[in-house]
């Protein structure tokens, strides 16, 4: 695998780390979520870090599968490009449903 895919899957897996960092101390709630701004723009940032980086592979490789992979990189651009309407209920439900799928298919592409 080329260095540049592999950084950009770390980015990705990073990104995943440290968003589950945010809910280490405290009970993955979206209630709680909702109302926590700092971690709301930190989840998203996270999420376009994680959408710019899949983006990158997705030009540079069509080797590297990665589920949702087009609905990540619209998400990423959604929260930029739309920032004043990003859904949190959307949000929350790509955290809890969809970036534990994605953290093991980078998980198993790094160990390979």
């Amino acid at each position: 695998m080329e260095i540049e895919i592999k950084t950009w899957l770390y980015d990705i897996l990073n990104a995943i780390n440290e968003i589950d960092g945010f809910f280490e101390e405290v009970p993955k709630d979206f209630e709680a979520y909702k109302n926590d701004t700092r971690t709301r723009r930190a989840v998203e940032r996270n999420l376009e870090i994680i959408g710019e980086a899949t983006n990158r592979i997705l030009h540079k490789t069509d080797t590297i599968h990665l589920s949702y992979a087009r609905q990540i990189v619209s998400t990423r651009n959604r929260i930029i490009h739309g920032y004043d309407h990003v859904s949190d209920e959307i949000i929350w439900g790509i955290v809890i449903q969809y970036l534990p799928v994605l953290q093991s298919e980078i998980i198993e592409l790094l160990n390979e």
